[in-house]
């Protein structure tokens, strides 16, 4: 039979590191507490950079998509202007294109504004600090 084991409660009472005492372990704790924001802080900026680097290569993409569509757009707008000029004043046929691409633009900027408002800035990272904000209170009871 093995060496008696000391009971859950004895297990409880009895001190992790009986040989320090209290001032060093909070300072320890506060030692932690000061590594664990400053890794939370360097995951926080590595997010940040990779979420840079995937809006510029989704921004050079949506850069060359505008300019070939905003080609098409001219050309399709000129195409519309000239074909309302077989019934209109020439004037007035590019006037009502003008107009149609002035409403489309007020269109696309409420879309635009209403995505920017509905963005969330690094959620992971938010949730983490939050996770370690209580564990950071956990300890001081």
């Amino acid at each position: 039979m093995s060496a008696a084991r000391p009971s859950d409660t004895e297990r409880v009472t009895e001190p992790k590191q009986p040989d320090r005492s209290l001032g060093e372990l909070f300072s320890d704790l506060g030692g932690e507490l000061s590594t664990l924001v400053r890794k939370e802080m360097d995951l926080a900026k590595a997010e940040a950079r990779e979420e840079v680097r995937r809006a510029r290569q989704s921004g050079m993409a949506f850069g060359v998509a505008a300019v070939a569509g905003l080609v098409v757009v001219m050309f399709a707008s000129a195409a519309l202007a000239w074909l309302l000029d077989q019934w209109l004043n020439r004037a007035l046929a590019f006037a009502i294109v003008a107009a149609l691409w002035a409403v489309i633009a007020a269109v696309a900027v409420q879309a635009g504004k209403r995505r920017v408002a509905e963005m969330e800035a690094l959620p992971r990272t938010v949730e983490t600090l939050k996770e370690d904000v209580e564990w950071a209170k956990q300890q001081r009871t």
